[in-house]
């Protein structure tokens, strides 16, 4: 591994490259990316939260990425434009200090099938096995300790960090980054009972990931029963998530951590699900809901919008007490009706 050289340019370069309205030195040259309460005067920060206004007027740093109605609260050089929260992504991958996969090369201690396919610039450290049948398109780097799993394939740009796993015919689209531990593949929670005992289901579907699909470490997602689980382009998976057999997630979707969806449940298209969402199986998620942390959802969803379920926090005596209440609910539902038909009677 080589480590990339740092990165430092000016400030009329970046607000070229973000097409954003410069106020200030174009010459400054910045060589960091900061909070405003951290950074110092070689680097840039953001305000993208209104949160944050009150760190503003006491920053250090060389300039600001901020929209153009805060932009006179800016003691120092300010990049302007719609969108300062996407500035700064863009921005964040200019200056990230990771080092880079050296272009190309098979580790001595690799072990790869003498009829797996490797593009141009594949790059397979030490330790890595790559199974028969797999083909690795143009510019993949697999990390230390990974297993890829026979006539499975893995498109071009795509990163497998250490230790990742993908069983066998698992199809990986371009520009996927999978993170240390995730497992692609393994056998979805099939199983039938006799009465006494447990009867294995053999799992004979596979797993497909789009384009520019990013999976956190430890997460987990399951081949099919019959038809293949499928992940949508542009889906991002945070870490220790479960996505069990013939799920579907819609395309620009995202699942933070701990969200668990039971099989053969559909997500839509640009969902949002919030930490320890759980999704019950067989459901149909439509385009555009998002489900609020730790919410349990048990029907479907055909109307987009913001979703909840549960309560929030409160002291275990006030929770004591909405306990015995919430026992007496259908009790008080009754007497309710009761009433209501006599005043009407």
């Amino acid at each position: 591994m080589k480590r990339s050289e740092p990165f430092s340019c000016s400030l009329a370069e970046l607000a070229d490259r973000l097409g954003a309205t410069l106020v200030g030195d174009g010459e400054r040259r910045v060589s960091g990316l900061a909070t405003l309460s951290d950074a110092g005067p070689d680097d840039i920060s953001f305000l993208a939260n209104k949160a944050y206004l009150k760190y503003l007027t006491q920053t250090r740093a060389a300039a600001v990425l901020i929209h153009p109605a805060h932009g006179g609260e800016c003691p120092v050089a300010r990049l302007e434009l719609d969108n300062p929260y996407l500035a700064y992504a863009e921005l964040s991958r200019l200056f990230d200090p990771m080092a880079a996969p050296d272009a190309g090369g098979v580790h001595p201690s690799a072990v790869v099938a003498g009829d797996a396919v490797l593009g141009r610039d594949v790059t397979i450290a030490a330790n890595a096995v790559i199974e028969s049948g797999v083909e690795l398109g143009d510019g993949v780097s697999v990390g230390p300790g990974c297993v890829i799993g026979a006539d499975s394939v893995v498109g071009d740009g795509s990163r497998l960090h250490a230790n990742v796993t993908l069983y066998h015919g698992v199809v990986v689209g371009k520009r996927a980054i999978l993170h240390s531990g995730c497992v692609i593949g393994a056998d979805g929670f099939g199983f039938a009972h006799d009465g006494r005992g447990w009867h294995k289901i053999a799992q004979l579907g596979g797993v497909v990931l789009g384009d520019d699909v990013e999976v956190g470490s430890c997460s987990s997602i399951d081949r099919g029963a019959l038809g293949d689980t499928v992940i949508g382009d542009d889906v991002k998976i945070d870490s220790q998530v479960q996505i069990a057999h013939n799920v579907q997630v819609g395309d620009h979707s995202a699942l933070a951590g701990c969200v668990g969806i039971a099989g053969s449940t559909k997500v839509g298209r640009h969902c949002l699900l919030g930490g320890g969402v759980g999704l019950s199986g067989h459901l149909t998620i439509c385009d555009g809901v998002q489900v609020t942390g730790m919410s349990l959802v048990t029907n479907s969803i055909t109307e987009p919008g913001v979703y909840s379920s549960g309560t929030g926090a409160m002291s275990n005596a006030l929770w004591r007490k909405n306990a015995v209440r919430f026992k007496q609910l259908d009790d008080i539902a009754k007497r309710l009706s009761r009433l209501e038909r006599g005043s009407t009677g």
